[in-house]
């Protein structure tokens, strides 16, 4: 399944990531996961939240950037391998993994990651077939 992902993207400077994060408590919208990346004039903040579109709104009325993307959420057995059972599994198909972080939780004993693909449609059928778990939204909440 493939889970909404914000791009939100911040000036660099003190005081913009908190501001983008009240904005979205304001809101009263969580934030499963995110992933906080910079360059040295701006940072892209992603994140993972139970009503995307709703988070875009808050986000965008309150002046910020943001696009929304698809991400893939895959459990990961928490064993060494784990991971690369799963990339070997995208290598084979010839997927391109754009980027990947990690939820704060485990599910059932095994990691969640969120994976970016450039096609996640052949994503999805290549984990399947190696008989990966690939999450939907609730199976986060």
């Amino acid at each position: 399944m493939k889970i909404k992902q914000l791009s939100v993207f911040l000036e660099n400077k003190p005081g913009t990531l908190s501001a983008a994060c009240r904005v979205l408590a304001d809101a009263k919208i969580n934030i499963q996961t995110f992933s906080l990346a910079d360059t040295r004039e701006f940072g892209i903040l992603r994140l993972i939240v139970p009503d995307a579109e709703k988070a875009k709104r808050a986000l965008e009325k309150a002046g910020f950037a943001v696009k929304l993307t698809e991400v893939l959420a895959l459990e990961v057995e928490d064993k060494p391998g784990g991971l690369a059972k799963i990339l070997d599994a995208l290598e084979h198909a010839n997927v391109n993994l754009e980027y990947t972080y990690a939820f704060t939780v485990k599910k059932g004993g095994k990691g969640v990651l969120a994976f970016r693909f450039s096609d996640p449609d052949a994503a999805i059928a290549a984990l399947k077939a190696a008989k990966v778990n690939v999450l939907g939204t609730s199976d986060l909440l």
